[in-house]
């Protein structure tokens, strides 16, 4: 386990015909998997909608790269085809409109390059190598705390998703750093930040708000409902419910 571990993380010769097969495996995989209407609100899902999954591809494409310039290009080219063949995929099920969803990667698809270029200053072993992780430690501990915050309220969906979010935390410092002292550093910037997002998912619980129904003034056109109503579930372990009035839409 842990030799294949070591292998993932820099012993991989990731060819240019490699990287190609792996992002157009990743994006159709990832258009097909959200489609699937029985995994709808799950952690297998989750690779479409959140970064966590795309950071992973991201640093293992970079610690298997041979130079800066080799990185910085074959994050780019694997994004750049990944990403639009996601929603390609989807396009029969859902229609070309999905495709305008796109626009949403394009400046992420061009910012891969300096930070595949960048990241690959991680192998060298130094403590600013961690300076250079942190940020993606950091957006993975806040897809950790939404997941964590999802789990809560609908238990166990997305309970994979918070153990991924932890396991790879954990094993990028691990694995890309060989100093002691670094690893010591990254292994308490993960705690503190797992530590500080569970901290403030139990303070802020998840709250569920949608208007499903909307008060009408004349009972002919819809329901009519006022402040003396109330609401409840019949089985109080899901929670608390309400009826909320919105100044904005009267």
């Amino acid at each position: 386990m842990k030799a294949a571990v070591k292998k993932l993380f820099g012993e991989l010769n990731l060819t240019w015909p490699k990287l190609i097969i792996f992002a157009v495996i990743a994006g159709v995989y990832t258009g097909l998997i959200n489609q699937v209407p029985f995994l709808y609100d799950t952690s297998f899902r989750d690779i479409a909608i959140t970064f966590d999954r795309w950071v992973l591809f991201g640093i293992l494409i970079i610690m298997n790269s041979k130079s800066n310039l080799d990185s910085g290009l074959k994050c780019f080219v694997f994004f750049l085809i990944s990403q639009p063949l996601v929603y390609l995929t989807e396009v029969p099920f859902l229609g070309w409109q999905i495709m305008n969803f796109y626009r949403n990667w394009i400046l992420w698809t061009i910012l891969t390059f300096p930070m595949g270029f960048i990241g690959y200053y991680m192998k060298k072993n130094k403590w600013w190598g961690l300076a250079i992780l942190s940020p993606m430690l950091v957006l993975v501990a806040f897809h950790y705390g939404r997941y964590l915050s999802d789990m809560l309220f609908s238990f166990p969906h997305h309970l994979y998703s918070v153990i991924f979010c932890v396991v790879t935390m954990l094993l990028y410092v691990v694995c890309i750093f060989h100093d002691k002292r670094v690893r010591i550093a990254g292994v308490v910037i993960v705690a503190v930040l797992i530590v500080a997002m569970t901290l403030m998912v139990i303070v802020q619980p998840p709250v569920y708000s949608t208007d499903i129904l909307l008060s009408a003034e004349d009972p002919s056109e819809g329901v009519v409902f006022d402040d003396t109503y109330t609401a409840h579930f019949t089985d109080d372990s899901f929670g608390t419910l309400s009826i909320r009035y919105e100044d904005a839409i009267e």
